[in-house]
């Protein structure tokens, strides 16, 4: 795997363009006076990240597994650590995404009258900022920074703009449990840098380079310890995901804290990136070892997730186990170690990004329209509020995985995957998918058809002209990978093959226990 340098393919660093901008909004926020004119300098500045993210998109020579975009920025030189920026098939299109759901979010209004104010705005900034460089590190300290400032905005967001009684506790919570899975990331990343000075030691590996993912990719872990960092690192990236039992905290987050911060934990799926980005091509023996246990791991999270989500009442408790199944299936598509999983995995989280924030921006707008999330307060609104109703069913049908939409994509290369892994694995992991519609459909049946459940729905408004806008963003892009998935897929599988190739030189897989 080689990497082109930003400076000799596109003139500049724009990687490190898309850290700063929103950095230099946030500055620009604490001079102006008044909430309009606050608003205003954020959503330009979200909209000039959007279109510099697609830039970078754009400008992507597809067809090779070469990092591109490629920065050096000198750090901690006597610790071997550094600022290396760059993206590859893996990393590229979480850019735009990233800068997509930002936007949402800020097109999203405050609920019961609550202003946003200047600091609101900052903390998104930094949200975002912190995350284009989580997405585009490539050095494991420097990664692992990003990682874990991405705590402080998402601390106060829960705390000061939550709409449950209790977002206190759940800011608390969310931090803790995320600090929980960092401590033996961090051990894991402290256990690969050792690995590597011992390389270097040996005269295997230059000096100064301990946390440099490429380098990283060019010496082996000892076997001895490899089992251990690998579920060190998947303990740190499972607590994100979430992925059970480590996934309590992400109900209590959607239903307490701000539509905005739900937005991001739904969108993003940082937990399961991680795996994909350093687990697997960092630990190729111990995936392959331990292949079957995180495979069947996710199909009881799908299973799992969906069963609970089909009960919910609620729809952001819906929401919530909804992810927990999405992130099970991903697992799956992971860890079958094959080319069709994997990019299937990829292709869904891309796809959950995409319809899991259009469908909590859309339980936001009807959070702000009657006061509530349940099912008691909704009953009858497709007579009411047509576009939502429209809406939400076709963002749905994405997230449930019907042909036509990005979801099928992901869904069908995922089980193609885990059938060519293990046939039985894979069959349990259908009935998950089916519990997906079921959970969906049976929910919207009553929301949208059922009897009206509060007087509320009569006189209320449907989608304004920015949430349409928004909304019908997603929709066609969803429908244009599910109808034309090609040019994603002839991005995304080089460095997918590239995965597979060092996961294959590993060795042959354990049956499945």
């Amino acid at each position: 795997m080689k990497e082109i340098l930003a400076i000799d393919q596109i003139g500049f660093p724009v990687l490190s363009a898309l850290i700063f901008l929103p950095i230099v909004v946030a500055i620009v926020l604490q001079f102006l006076r008044g909430e309009a004119a606050q608003r205003q300098a954020v959503l330009i500045g979200a909209t000039l990240e959007l279109l510099l993210a697609l830039f970078v998109t754009v400008k992507f020579v597809p067809g090779t597994a070469d990092v591109q975009f490629a920065e050096h920025l000198t750090w901690m030189s006597d610790l071997g650590a550094s600022f290396h920026f760059g993206v590859d098939g893996i990393s590229l299109l979480f850019l735009p995404l990233t800068a997509l759901v930002i936007l949402m979010a800020l097109v999203f209004s405050p609920a019961g009258g609550r202003s946003f104010g200047r600091f609101y705005y900052t903390c998104i900034m930094a949200f975002e900022a912190i995350n284009m460089g989580i997405f585009s590190s490539l050095d494991l300290l420097s990664f692992f920074v990003f990682w874990e400032l991405a705590l402080i905005p998402s601390y106060f967001l829960i705390k000061l703009w939550g709409l449950g009684p209790q977002r206190q506790y759940a800011a608390i919570k969310y931090v803790l449990y995320m600090l929980v899975g960092s401590s033996p990331l961090l051990i894991a990343i402290i256990l690969l840098n050792a690995n590597y000075n011992d390389a270097v030691t040996a005269g295997l590996a230059a000096a100064g380079q301990g946390f440099d993912y490429m380098a990283l990719l060019n010496v082996a872990v000892k076997p001895e310890v490899q089992t251990t960092i690998f579920f060190l690192m998947i303990i740190g990236f499972a607590v994100k995901g979430p992925v059970p039992p480590f996934h309590t905290w992400m109900p209590t987050v959607l239903m307490e804290g701000p539509i905005g911060m739900a937005i991001f934990l739904v969108g993003l799926k940082l937990g399961v990136y991680g795996m994909l980005r350093f687990v697997i091509p960092l630990l190729p023996d111990a995936s392959r070892e331990w292949f079957w246990l995180m495979a069947w791991l996710g199909v009881a999270s799908a299973l799992y997730g969906g069963l609970i989500a089909l009960v919910q009442p609620n729809l952001r408790r819906l929401m919530a186990f909804a992810s927990v199944s999405h992130v099970g299936l991903i697992v799956l598509g992971l860890f079958s170690l094959n080319m069709q999983g994997m990019q299937g995995a990829l292709v869904t989280m891309l796809n959950v990004g995409l319809s899991a924030t259009a469908l909590m921006f859309l339980t936001g707008a009807l959070l702000r329209r009657t006061g509530s999330t349940d099912l008691s307060a909704f009953g009858g609104l497709s007579r009411h509020v047509p576009r939502l109703a429209v809406a939400f069913f076709v963002i749905g049908l994405a997230s449930i995985g019907v042909p036509g939409t990005s979801g099928f994509v992901g869904e069908f290369l995922v089980m193609l995957g885990a059938f060519r892994a293990d046939w039985m694995l894979a069959s349990v992991a259908v009935i998950g998918v089916i519990i997906s519609a079921g959970y969906f459909l049976w929910y919207y049946e009553r929301a949208f058809f059922g009897p009206v459940g509060s007087h509320k729905i009569a006189s209320m408004p449907d989608l304004n002209r920015s949430e349409t806008l928004a909304v019908s963003g997603v929709a066609v892009l969803i429908l244009a990978i599910g109808f034309f998935p090609a040019p994603l897929l002839n991005v995304t599988g080089p460095s997918i093959a590239a995965v597979v190739a060092r996961v294959d030189s590993a060795g042959t897989p354990k049956t499945a226990a």
